[in-house]
């Protein structure tokens, strides 16, 4: 087996995964730049894992019973050729399969699916805006693509935004809203901007995002077809 490339691991989650207790395994690499990010560690691919594959499925061997799911997150998964064949063993193991994914790859997230029990689709931005937070063109035709992907394979999944008002007004927000109800993407997260890890000063300055009272019954009348919360 391909190893994975795994930059840290989490025992236990309640969160990570619906109605689940998850172990949540964190692969490094990302070539997006998104200013807020938390896991600055995970962008670059390096010579030290800090577990390897070996040693993550020996430990998952005596959690069975005690874990009902397995969260693949990062970085980005689907950057790893060593995904699917982790994937796979998690699967054989017993153990529901859930990822995390900003969408980059569409193709690779394709191949992927039919081995996911549930997906966290990151969605950054509107379309007009997303080059602008990920610093990389094309970013948003890839993410809106990966939704459709999902969207077409029936795996249950949830769509993420990471609001701080200082990147997306909240005109950008309505605009997001309506473009993920015109794809029918059914459930979104508005997840608050966490400073701690994030190294954009400026941002961290501005401390934890607070949501106004009425923002989500103001987004859910101009997308009725969307399920919103927000999550801190």
């Amino acid at each position: 087996m391909n190893g994975l490339i795994i930059g840290g691991v989490t025992p236990l989650s309640t969160l990570d995964f619906p109605d689940a207790l998850a172990a949540v395994v964190y692969c490094q690499g990302c070539p997006w730049g998104c200013p807020y990010c938390h896991n600055e560690p995970l962008r670059e691919i390096t010579d030290h894992a800090e577990r390897d594959s070996a040693s993550v499925l020996a430990w998952l061997e005596g959690r069975k019973g005690l874990l009902d799911a397995v969260v693949f997150s990062g970085g980005e998964p689907t950057l790893q050729d060593g995904l699917v064949p982790m994937l796979t063993a998690v699967r054989a193991m017993g153990f529901k399969v859930g990822l995390h994914t900003t969408g980059m790859y569409p193709d690779a997230l394709a191949d992927i699916l039919p081995l996911c029990d549930w997906v966290g689709l990151d969605i950054k931005a509107p379309r007009a805006a997303y080059d602008r937070i990920t610093g990389v063109p094309g970013s948003g035709e890839a993410a809106f693509a990966s939704l459709a992907r999902l969207l077409a394979s029936g795996v249950p999944f949830e769509t993420r935004t990471t609001w701080h008002p200082g990147l997306l007004t909240e005109a950008e927000l309505a605009i997001l809203a309506g473009e993920l109800a015109a794809a029918d993407a059914g459930r979104w997260i508005i997840q608050g901007f966490r400073p701690d890890g994030c190294t954009d000063d400026a941002l961290a300055a501005a401390g934890p995002t607070v949501f106004p009272p009425d923002l989500v019954s103001r987004l859910q009348a101009a997308a009725p077809r969307l399920t919103i919360a927000t999550r801190v």
